[in-house]
């Protein structure tokens, strides 16, 4: 089992999508942009991750299951779910406009793609869904990217 703190999750047709930056980058506001266009939330602020065969299932953290900061509007309690973690979006305003090749992180021993991405415009959801469906890990067992 590990938590991983300052970070957010969401899942998103069953796969997991950590999204991860520095305080303030914007990493609760894309999970809500992604929960507006469907995804479901995991864990904001937190997420513990646990192994399942060859799997990293991303799941809510206990002592915040459920609960996400809304800026301006305070804690709001949401659905939350659990799933297979696929891909890592960091925060940067630097990221490459064209990213060739996901890099690879291994986190807790099992190898994950991770992007960086740009925070902040209106299209950051839709872009997010795209990379995950392009860059992410297929799901577990299957040999294709869905």
């Amino acid at each position: 089992m590990t938590v991983l703190a300052n970070v957010t999750a969401v899942a998103i047709d069953g796969r997991a999508l950590l999204i991860e930056g520095p305080p303030g980058s914007g990493k609760s506001s894309l999970a809500l942009a992604l929960i507006d266009r469907g995804a479901v939330l995991i864990g904001d602020d937190a997420a513990h991750l646990a192994h399942d065969g060859a799997a990293l299932i991303a799941s809510p953290p206990p002592n915040t299951c459920g609960l996400i900061e809304i800026r301006n509007v305070g804690i709001v309690e949401l659905p939350v779910s659990s799933a297979p973690l696929a891909l890592v979006l960091t925060l940067d305003p630097e990221a490459p406009r064209f990213p060739l090749d996901p890099a690879m992180r291994t986190i807790a021993g099992v190898d994950i793609p991770s992007l960086p991405f740009a925070p902040g415009d209106a299209v950051q959801a839709l872009r997010a869904e795209y990379a995950l469906a392009h860059h992410g890990l297929p799901f577990p067992n299957s040999g294709a990217t869905q």
